[in-house]
């Protein structure tokens, strides 16, 4: 049995020699060699690789190891349609090269896709390379991608079927809380009434469209040479036909101000000189659609509430031995940090119902 290059702290390897047989036959002149791998850091929810032959090189996502709970976050099939129907789409994707939903060839379902050339942005170290024109320029960049994608209609590129706008927001709501139960390693106080609230003050149903469901500086990959230019992006998993400004809360959650509690996986990355505050991220997506944007302060406070649960899914799989890569370990203490930055968020916003 061939397996990936990088160990992945005893569990199932990838077996190369398998994945060889199925590739060879959905690449264009076959493989021009023997297959390598190695683990991509990032891809914390779903394993993801980057698979090669010598020549050609590719990135290959699979479902978790170990029992996957919320199987709707880790659906393969969801993520290849959805760049597959994106492919003509004003929003820079990559190309699906395979999609193989056969778990007897590395162990589970996954697909395929061409590796896209260029730099993504996580931490502080990383945006502090741009210059200040090039941290305003690269904001402006990934607001217009958002407006871009959220234009897009899901019936013209085969996704009418792909959501259900209406009643988004309270399967969203419903699905996150189910889904700490089921994961959850420890009492968190505040989480509960943080659900009561977040229900009570829940907005109705904003501007249907493509949902990315996870859209933030660090799942954008940029130019190497010119990083204003957004080449791909990525991490899909999330995506869905819903309430765009969910997108919008997302992106906001992750966008760090200097003086402001910072999202503890950021760290600070967008309170640099040169990235504009929230309000004018805001201000300019909603100029651009040509809306008026209310209950924004719902979306944030919801995305940081999604996330701690993600996170602590996460760090659930860590525990039980089923996670792949390095600094997992961290995102555990992240969780009660994020329940702590989501309910300040909550108690000043100006819905006293999200408030209460």
């Amino acid at each position: 049995m061939t397996t990936t290059s990088s160990p992945l702290e005893g569990v199932a390897e990838l077996d190369l020699a398998a994945l060889e047989r199925y590739l060879g036959p959905h690449v264009e002149g076959g493989l021009r060699g023997p297959l390598t791998a190695r683990l991509v850091a990032g891809g914390r929810s779903n394993p993801t690789y980057e698979v090669g032959d010598g020549t050609q090189r590719w990135i290959l996502r699979r479902p978790p190891y170990g029992e996957v709970v919320a199987a709707a976050a880790h659906d393969m099939g969801r993520e290849a349609r959805v760049l597959r129907a994106l492919a003509g789409a004003p929003v820079p994707v990559p190309r699906v090269v395979a999609r193989c939903e056969d778990p007897g060839v590395i162990g589970a379902d996954f697909y395929v896709m061409d590796k896209v050339e260029g730099r993504t942005l996580r931490t502080p170290e990383d945006t502090a390379t741009l210059t200040p024109a090039q941290r305003a320029g690269l904001t402006e960049s990934l607001v217009d991608l958002l407006v871009r994608l959220h234009a897009v209609d899901p019936a013209a590129v085969g996704l009418a079927d792909f959501g259900r706008p209406d009643g988004y927001l309270e399967r969203q709501l419903a699905r996150w809380q189910r889904q700490w139960e089921k994961v959850r390693t420890r009492d968190l106080p505040g989480f509960e009434e943080l659900a009561t609230r977040l229900r009570a003050s829940m907005p109705r149903v904003g501007r249907p469209g493509i949902v990315h469901g996870d859209y933030k500086i660090d799942n954008l990959m940029l130019d190497v040479d010119d990083p204003t230019r957004i080449v791909a992006l990525l991490d899909w998993e999330m995506a869905t036909v819903g309430d765009t400004l969910a997108d919008v809360g997302m992106l906001l959650s992750f966008w760090d101000e200097a003086g402001a509690v910072a999202n503890p996986i950021t760290a600070g990355a967008t309170a640099l000189p040169g990235f504009p505050d929230r309000a004018t991220v805001l201000g300019t997506y909603a100029e651009r659609c040509g809306i008026e944007v209310a209950d924004v302060e719902w979306y944030v406070v919801f995305s940081d509430f999604k996330l701690l649960v993600i996170l602590e899914q996460i760090h659930a799989r860590h525990l039980q031995g089923t996670t792949v890569g390095t600094g997992v370990d961290d995102l555990g203490p992240m969780v009660p940090l994020l329940l702590e930055r989501a309910r300040a968020g909550a108690a000043t916003a100006q819905d006293p119902r999200l408030r209460a």
